[in-house]
């Protein structure tokens, strides 16, 4: 119980008629401030008001029809969600009369902040339902952050830039941004239609010139401290189209152009690099962030932070050539018998022999048809060819034959590996495959005669190896890193799998990259007085595969800004990630003119508190801003290191077929056909009630009627309820104690279980809370006021999951206002509380009996039930305890002598 309530619940709800009036009343009291609803304190003026209200007749038979006829899921979703726009319209012309901008508003500094955000969506033309099952749940819980007593910012927007939009240029002749908004206005009626609480005053289109202004302005500024810069990289090439292509535009296993099928090839082009690497080291701190570990440990690998020894490589009959290597085993360098260059390695076509060129060139055009991905795969065998030349080794001076392998990469390290293929995988897999000699260099312990049939990568002690045979293959490392140190051949060198990220695209519907460059001045970023540059809308759509923005002579040819001569403007714009790198901060003042967003805002609201989306954005789109929060902080524009403090990754609900969804697969639901049938909040009740939200699931399409008919059972109860009066108080008997008992329960595990986005669990729990108060009122034919407290707190705990509904309900029973603007309801702790507990009995420690006690009994209470036990007594025989040990709600031990 509570604070002010007079007794507590054993007392309360004990069958007791002592026929005493003063007992009665003080029985009957208990009783009531039990049953009235867990939000309304007992003897407040709101209760009293309850009261009151629950207890008038229903008179009016249009009333009461209204109340009872069947749920109309349509008509009353249309009439919430008119009616939520009209209040949002009126709250936001109160503040503009206040002097407050709707769209960029502070916190109330009366109530803790909470700002979730969801990932926004590609303006495709049309939502699928994976977006809903994507952001019905966010909005569930954004909901019940607002009813815990929250100020919550939830806004929404749109990822608008990207090929998709220029590709339906190219094919059908229209404008991208013509197509592209087209669709945004459709996909915002689709968003508005599944009842989410969107903040759309806040909303933010990345297309836009208001957004990508500051795309612009910001990429200037981390020009201006390093962070940004051009240089030679390679891409995928299309000869035929004479264009480079993004990542999407090269499709199936043959790589192959999607405009003209010709076979994709690597070529360098001079592009625009953001400094990503700087921040490696600071990438890798991630405490305190509340984030799926799967997601961290992605971003670790990714980054790939490894401690080695660097050092050169000398070439045999170039004596004034050498290459590096990495390896995190220098004391496995005695076991290097052979070393490979990426086949883009600058040295390559130079060391190679005449003998070996034609093989090597053949192989060289192969690889570079690969992507990386290909190239690291585990699944494919390892290949390469001898490039005739070899190497010196730095300690033996032996020859070491060097070859090109295409599982090293040019873009990694240093393009060149030793290859120790006693104690490496790859290696020894491709030593075994061209016959190259495997030495050991390292033994285990316990190491047995016989040949080796896979490498050995774990510790040990060195042998074949010189002077550091015998040493522990640690203290090798350290002796021989010094080794490389002190003989000027080597240094200790900290290396990243992570590169730094390549930002420029080849194309046009992205944000035009605000560099100049001057024969005389070089290059010159756009000043922030001539921002945004904007996309000509006069670029011409056709498949030359040439860029439309080179080819479009008015925006390319510009007078340098520094010194007034003739110049180019950059053709490349931005890969779209930049647009969702920031774009949390935007969302706090969408239409500033003068800054990309107030700094008091930022202060404000930010980190994010929540954030959802899936986990294939682990190694971009969430890796990407964490670095860009990073880098605005130490341009002094934020004091956050990190964007969001905790973060959810949803599963992806699949077709019925359980393949993921595709139309050429011929099972992608349509949302917008469903609401129309069974409205938006069985479409939404579903979705989550598949199963646990991580792990997503298959459509079922009859599933969907199990939600109709729970949400149609929630609404006859509730009409009952609404149309009934309240019964006599009478006895507070056991019925009244288990439907209580349920009520409070669900409020503990529909609370726990949307914290946690256990959805399905807190769906569960309502439906079975449903059943014990139709049982109940079928049992005993009354309790009007309890089942009216159910009703009540049933709508509410239904209002982050069905919203339309719950607001309905809220009304249907008399209430004011908003039910999402209500508290949530909390749980009294000594309701849910069992009355009776299991106690198991022992002697000497072996169970003889399990009983039954009350929840509240005393030690010594429990330990004279468990010696009144009949099996207990058999188990003595007679015989008197020496001593009896209890462990207070869980067990009784009677220990015997001689027993």
């Amino acid at each position: 119980m509570g604070p002010g309530r007079p007794e507590t619940l054993p007392t309360a709800l004990a069958p007791l008629r002592s026929g005493d009036p003063e007992v009665e009343s003080r029985i009957g009291a208990v009783f009531d401030s039990c049953i009235l609803p867990p939000w309304v304190a007992p003897g407040s003026d709101r209760g009293k008001g309850v009261r009151r209200a629950v207890a008038e007749q229903r008179t009016q038979e249009t009333k009461s029809g209204e109340r009872t006829r069947r749920y109309d899921p349509i008509r009353v979703e249309n009439k919430w969600r008119a009616r939520w726009e009209e209040a949002q319209e009126a709250q936001n012309a109160a503040r503009v009369q206040a002097g407050i901008d709707p769209s960029s508003r502070l916190p109330d500094p009366q109530k803790p902040k909470h700002y979730a955000l969801t990932m926004f969506p590609y303006p495709s033309g049309d939502l699928h339902i994976g977006h809903w099952y994507a952001m019905v749940p966010s909005d569930a819980h954004a909901r019940l952050r607002r009813m815990q007593g929250y100020d919550v910012l939830f806004p929404m927007g749109f990822d608008a830039f990207g090929l998709p939009a220029e590709n339906a240029a190219i094919k059908r002749g229209v404008d991208p941004k013509t197509w592209t908004m087209r669709n945004i206005e459709h996909m915002r009626k689709q968003l508005r239609s599944m009842g989410a609480s969107f903040d759309w005053e806040r909303e933010v289109v990345t297309c836009t010139p208001e957004y990508y202004k500051w795309n612009q302005w910001l990429f200037v500024r981390l020009y201006q401290r390093g962070l940004a810069y051009k240089k030679d990289a390679p891409v995928d090439f299309c000869p035929q189209c004479n264009t480079s292509l993004a990542r999407e535009q090269v499709v199936g296993e043959e790589r192959l152009c999607e405009r003209c099928d010709t076979p994709v090839i690597k070529r360098d082009l001079y592009q625009w690099f953001l400094r990503i690497t700087t921040y490696a080291d600071e990438l890798l701190e991630m405490d305190g962030l509340q984030w799926p570990e799967r997601v961290l440990e992605m971003q670790r690998n990714w980054i790939g932070r490894s401690s080695g020894v660097q050092f050169a490589l000398s070439i045999r009959d170039h004596p004034d050539l050498s290459f590096e290597v990495f390896t995190t085993r220098i004391d496995t360098v005695y076991g290097m018998t052979f070393c490979v260059l990426a086949p883009e390695h600058p040295l390559v076509s130079v060391i190679t022999t005449d003998v070996q060129r034609a093989s090597v060139e053949a192989y060289q055009a192969q690889a570079a048809r690969q992507s990386e991905v290909e190239r690291l795969s585990t699944a494919r065998q390892r290949t390469g060819v001898f490039t005739g030349a070899h190497a010196v080794h730095p300690l033996t001076g032996e020859p070491v034959p060097i070859w090109v392998g295409d599982y090293v990469l040019g873009t990694y390290g240093t393009g060149a590996i030793m290859a120790v293929p006693a104690h490496d995988d790859r290696d020894f897999d491709f030593a075994r495959r061209y016959g190259l000699p495997i030495r050991v260099v390292v033994t285990p312990p316990d190491d047995g005669e016989g040949e080796r049939t896979s490498a050995y990568s774990g510790s040990g002690f060195l042998v074949q190896s010189g002077p550091y045979d015998g040493l522990p293959n640690e203290e090798a490392k350290e002796a021989l890193a010094d080794a490389f140190t002190q003989r000027g051949i080597g240094r200790r060198q900290v290396n990243y799998r992570l590169r730094d990220w390549l930002v420029s695209r080849q194309r046009y519907w992205g944000t035009p990259i605000p560099m100049i460059e001057c024969p005389v001045c070089g290059i010159v970023p756009v000043p922030d007085q001539d921002l945004p540059v904007l996309l000509p809308p006069d670029a011409a759509f056709v498949p030359t595969g040439e860029s439309p923005l080179r080819a479009h002579r008015g925006f390319r040819e510009v007078a340098c800004p520094r010194c007034g001569g003739p110049a180019e403007r950059e053709t490349d714009t931005m890969d779209t990630f930049f647009d969702s790198s920031w774009y949390q901060f935007r969302y706090l003042s969408p239409h500033a003119l003068d800054v990309p967003f107030d700094p008091r805002a930022a202060s404000a609201w930010l980190p994010v508190d929540q954030y959802t989306g899936g986990v294939e954005h682990a190694t971009m789109h969430l890796l990407y801003t964490r670095f860009f929060t990073k880098a605005l902080r130490d341009l002094g524009l934020t004091s956050d290191s990190e964007p969001m403090l905790r973060l959810f990754n949803q599963g992806i609900i699949l077709g019925s077929n359980s393949q993921r969804m595709s139309k050429s697969r011929g099972n992608v639901v349509n949302p917008d056909d469903l609401t129309a049938q069974y409205g938006a909040d069985a479409v939404r009740v579903y979705l989550m009630f598949i199963g646990p939200w991580d792990q997503g699931g298959p459509w079922n399409p009859n599933g969907i009627e199990g939600a109709v008919r729970f949400l149609q059972r929630v609404w006859r109860f509730c009409a009952d309820v609404a149309d009934s009066a309240d019964s006599e108080i009478g006895p507070a008997g056991p019925a009244e104690r288990d439907l209580l008992r349920t009520l409070h329960r669900t409020i503990t595990a529909v609370s726990r279980d949307l914290e946690s986005f256990g959805f399905n669990t807190a769906i569960s729990a309502l439906m079975s809370l449903t059943n014990a108060a139709y049982a109940y009122r079928e049992t005993t034919g009354g309790g009007g006021r309890l089942l009216r407290n159910v009703a009540e707190t049933l709508a509410l705990l239904l209002a982050p999951l069905a919203p339309h509904l719950a607001e309905e309900l809220w009304e249907l029973l008399d209430q004011e206002g908003s039910v999402h603007a209500e508290r949530w309801p909390q749980a009294d702790p000594e309701l849910c509380r069992e009355d009776q507990q299991t106690i198991v009995v022992q002697i000497n420690g072996r169970v003889r009996d399990r009983i039954a006690v009350d929840s509240t009994a005393s030690e010594a209470e429990q330990r004279a039930a468990a010696l009144r036990s009949e099996r207990v007594r058999a188990a003595l025989g007679g015989a008197e305890p020496d001593r009896v040990v209890t462990v207070a709600g869980k067990l009784v031990n009677i220990v015997v002598r001689g027993g």
